[in-house]
């Protein structure tokens, strides 16, 4: 009999510190209606002094662990989507592995911006489904304040902290149906950190010139959104047999009101069947798709034998679909 992937338990974790498009108001030339009206965000969470990625991840990592009624000895493997490490190396994964006591596991970081959490989720299957682990751990988390630039209104105001997680290990019924990724290079410069790197390393220039924050080029990451959310989820759904008329609901990405309901829009869905919470929250990247999945589960918008639409986007440019029949 096939080994089937799925969800066994879901977790999730945003700072205490709450910044609100009033008290964005007070430090950059913004106003609170320009945010919600362009946006749909009211506020966003932010880390402390003595918080990075890894706190954040293991909170999380820890309650998806207790609702899949495991302890972290069960853990196999830990895989950490983020663009906010702790540091280069080691990974975040690493210091989650020792923050929980995961003594059996392995553990590594992938970067797919805010697709990451899509593409953890499509590795997970594969070692599950051959067998190779039983149980794997998948954290999308990100500490995003620590990379804004706040003289940026158009970054700045966007982008907040958290962590979102889930166990997966074989189910009966249900579990993760079909996946659907992909990435186009050629618009690596619409969403970027542009020096940190090997091409750009710290150097007192780049810091004056204040290459270590986000860069985005909003129009052309709409437009681009717009299309391949729709396009993503389609692929994704007719590959498990299924027709839209069968998702009962979706999970998108948390960047945007207008790109979420346009999305909604080109797939016929109803937003009574979508997932909104960038109001509180803002744009979490890998962390976003989690953090939501986890809150509608716990508010029982979702259901045992749901068909459930996860998708997402991000820099790179990558995007990600997958569709998960619910199993818990």
């Amino acid at each position: 009999m096939n080994t089937k992937a799925g969800i066994l338990g879901v977790g999730s974790y945003v700072p205490k510190k709450v910044m609100t498009n009033f008290d964005l108001e007070k430090i950059m030339d913004t106003s609170d209606e320009w945010i919600r009206t362009r946006t749909g965000i009211n506020e966003r969470r932010l880390v402390d002094e003595n918080e990075a990625t890894s706190d954040l991840a293991t909170k999380a990592a820890i309650k998806a662990i207790e609702n899949a009624n495991l302890t972290p000895e069960d853990i196999d493997l830990i895989i950490v989507a983020t663009i906010t490490p702790d540091m280069v190396f080691p990974s975040t994964a690493c210091l989650v592995q020792a923050n929980i006591n995961a003594t059996k596991a392995a553990g590594f970081d992938l970067e797919a911006a805010c697709s990451g959490f899509i593409y953890g989720i499509t590795i997970a299957k594969q070692f599950i489904e051959t067998k190779t682990y039983k149980h794997v751990l998948v954290i999308g988390a990100e500490a995003l304040s620590t990379i804004l630039d706040y003289e940026d209104r158009s970054t700045a105001i966007l982008f907040g902290d958290g962590a979102g997680a889930v166990v997966m290990g074989p189910v009966e019924d249900g579990g993760v149906l079909s996946t659907n990724l992909g990435s186009d290079g050629n618009g690596k410069d619409y969403l970027k950190v542009p020096a940190g790197g090997s091409k750009l390393p710290a150097s007192e220039k780049t810091v004056k010139d204040r290459l270590h924050y986000i860069q985005m080029a909003g129009s052309d990451v709409f437009k681009f959104a717009v299309r391949i959310m729709q396009d993503a989820s389609v692929k994704c759904i007719e590959s498990a047999n299924l027709s839209i008329q069968d998702v009962d609901y979706l999970i998108p990405h948390q960047a945007n009101i207008r790109i979420i309901e346009a999305s909604a829009k080109r797939l016929n869905l109803s937003m009574d069947k979508v997932y909104v919470n960038l109001d509180r929250y803002g744009n979490m990247s890998a962390a976003s798709i989690p953090v939501a999945l986890d809150e509608a589960y716990r508010e029982g918008k979702i259901k045992k034998g749901d068909n459930v639409v996860l998708v997402g986007f991000g820099g790179g440019l990558t995007w990600g679909a997958s569709l998960v029949r619910w199993s818990i």
